[in-house]
């Protein structure tokens, strides 16, 4: 969205006040509003070809805020959003989560706050688009949910009315995600990702070499356990080189690990998918070398919806 200069006051009110109640405590980080401005709004997921959406017009406000801790999910933030959202009369366009989204290409269409305002995790978030039906003004509601290791992260965009959010903290605030450090198996159906931590890339390699890994093991005996999962291996690089060369670079990462899964561990190779996100994701900083080689990795995110 390319909002003018952020008008933060005298904006007319033509709406109620809308209260979200937060699942954690609820720290704002950025407001931004516009009396008359345009957004896009996807209503679908990405595929080849141009996303489908709304070209919203009306009163813009942009809010973001920062959630709880790495210990709750995207799904146990949006969850309880999204039914309020129900209640006060909104219905629900289009939601998605980030592979089901169009990953890379999908977050890409979206307008987002630029960081430290928001943070997109783009192996972990969720959108959502509802709007309220009625005559006369259009009434948009999107939300934007991801996280960090150690926060999580919410925008939320509406079109069409001017009114404020009025943000509350839960007490009852969602148990917190167990990480534990078991098998990959176990991760992905306590988590729904794990890292390959075991693997080792040097800066600008995709190389896995001949030594054999305990995380790719734990993998296969999943995927081959489980043959209604699926999963997709997402590649992340250090910081060293430009984006459009770590892209390819992490994808490369990722399809090296799926090919040894299949070729090496008897996959089914209609169980796992390959994709890259360069630096855009990394877990650590890229100033030290220690940061760098953890950012060299690859993630397995579970794909399966039941």
């Amino acid at each position: 969205m390319k909002l003018a200069t952020a008008i933060l006051a005298l904006v007319p009110m033509h709406a109620a006040a809308l209260d979200l109640e937060f699942p954690g405590l609820a720290t704002p980080l950025a407001e931004q509003r516009a009396p008359v401005d345009s957004v896009f709004l996807p209503d679908a997921p990405y595929s080849d070809g141009p996303i489908s959406g709304v070209a919203a017009e009306g009163a813009i406000t942009v809010q973001s805020w920062k959630v709880g801790s790495g210990n709750i999910t995207t799904l146990q933030i949006l969850s309880p959003l999204r039914d309020q959202l129900d209640a006060a009369g909104y219905e629900v366009v289009f939601e998605c989560e980030a592979e089901f989204c169009g990953g890379f290409d999908f977050r890409f269409k979206l307008d987002v706050l630029a960081e430290p305002d928001m943070h997109v995790n783009l192996g972990d978030y969720r959108y959502l688009l509802a709007q309220k039906p009625g005559d006369g003004v259009p009434d948009y509601a999107s939300l934007i949910v991801s996280r960090s290791a150690n926060s999580g992260f919410v925008q939320l965009t509406r079109v069409g009315v001017s009114s404020d959010v009025k943000v509350t903290t839960s007490t009852k605030a969602p148990p917190a995600r167990t990480v534990a450090a078991g098998p990959v198996g176990d991760l992905l159906e306590l988590n729904g990702h794990a890292t390959l931590d075991d693997l080792v890339f040097k800066t600008g390699s995709s190389a896995l070499g001949d030594a054999d890994f305990d995380s790719l093991k734990n993998l296969a005996e999943y995927l081959s356990s489980r043959p209604d999962r699926t999963v997709v291996l997402v590649g992340h690089t250090d910081s060293e080189g430009g984006l459009g060369a770590n892209m390819a670079l992490s994808k490369r990462r990722a399809t090296s690990v799926m090919e040894q899964l299949i070729a090496r561990h008897g996959v089914d190779a209609k169980q796992v998918s390959a994709d890259g996100v360069g630096f855009l994701s990394p877990i650590a900083s890229n100033l030290t070398p220690d940061g760098r080689a953890q950012n060299r990795r690859v993630e397995v995110i579970l794909t399966s919806t039941q």
